[in-house]
């Protein structure tokens, strides 16, 4: 593909939605992310004369004065350009995205994935998964204190991937379904979640252990699921998920109706995914037709905004 003038590099990134396994991989069990295409981030690095800038929907202007929200976004521009030895003097970064932030979709990593992808490509490098994983956690540090690792991991790939005590691989999916995921048009609140759940955990001990214990059991379950093509199991799998995720109140109001509304117009199975407390739900239908039907039902029932994605479609 050619480039337009003026471009040095570009980068390109997706969100990912979590099918199993919140809150429990902060304690070492294993989560589930799949890629959502329906969504993307796109970074283009451009010549301009003068101190470097930033270009977004939320700022606009020279990168020394970009608001602390865009902490995470300038600490990556920061460590890609001494990484690749790209000079930050004469440049625009310009980021456009249509994840919504704070809905448990990967926004943060996604931003600093694509960002590190436009240094390299300014540079002419190709880039390695583990050097750009690394730079990428260097943003979501400063984003999030102690990230997991699986957003940055799982807004860089194409397909499913799990995601066990830090390490992570690929998954082989032979599941023909399309998921439906819904916002519920509230900020997810995953630093509240996740301080709750471990207050829990000292609290009451051997309760969360033997919930937390069992998602991580249905995420190693929901594997094999993917790779049989076991809908229905999933499915199953997904509701009862949801059901551990609710006592351990990081779920809500909104994303428990969400959640009704998806199985009452026949969703195989459904859940919130991410944080909590906010956020999105994730519901799993039987085919493209079916999942319009599962998100008409979820716009009516409150959701903001619906995206699906289906396994049998590549992403490029």
């Amino acid at each position: 593909m050619e480039r337009r003038s003026g471009v040095l590099g570009s980068g390109h990134t997706r969100a990912k939605f979590i099918l199993m396994g919140e809150h429990s991989v902060v304690y070492g069990r294993p989560a589930i992310a799949l890629p959502l295409p329906a969504l993307a981030m796109d970074v283009e690095i451009f010549a301009v004369p003068g101190p470097a800038r930033i270009a977004s929907d939320l700022f606009t202007g020279a990168l020394a004065d970009a608001p602390a929200d865009l902490a995470g976004p300038v600490a990556a521009i920061d460590a890609a350009s001494r990484a690749f030895d790209v000079p930050l003097s004469d440049v625009t970064v310009a980021i456009e995205s249509t994840i919504p932030a704070e809905r448990g979709l990967g926004s943060s990593a996604a931003t600093a994935g694509a960002i590190v992808h436009a240094f390299a490509d300014a540079a002419g490098r190709r880039i390695g998964d583990v050097e750009h994983f690394d730079l990428v956690q260097v943003a979501e540090r400063v984003a999030h204190g102690t990230p997991s690792g699986l957003d940055a991991v799982a807004t860089n790939s194409r397909v499913p991937v799990l995601f066990r005590g830090g390490v992570a691989q690929s998954l082989p999916m032979s599941l023909d379904a399309t998921f439906v995921i819904a916002d519920t048009g509230v900020r997810g609140r995953t630093r509240d979640s996740v301080a709750s759940v471990r207050a829990q955990l000292a609290q009451r001990p051997e309760w969360t252990e033997d919930r937390i214990d069992r998602l991580g059991v249905l995420a190693e379950g929901a594997v094999g699921d993917l790779g049989e093509g076991a809908a229905d199991r999933l499915g199953a799998r997904m509701a009862e998920a949801h059901g551990i995720l609710a006592e351990l109140g990081v779920s809500s109001d909104e994303l428990d109706a969400l959640v009704r509304a998806a199985s009452s117009a026949g969703a195989v199975g459904a859940k919130l995914t991410g944080g909590g407390r906010g956020g999105c739900v994730v519901a799993l239908t039987n085919s493209p037709a079916h999942s319009v039907e599962v998100a008409d039902a979820l716009i009516a029932a409150g959701a903001h905004a619906t995206w699906t994605y289906d396994t049998m479609v590549p992403i490029a």
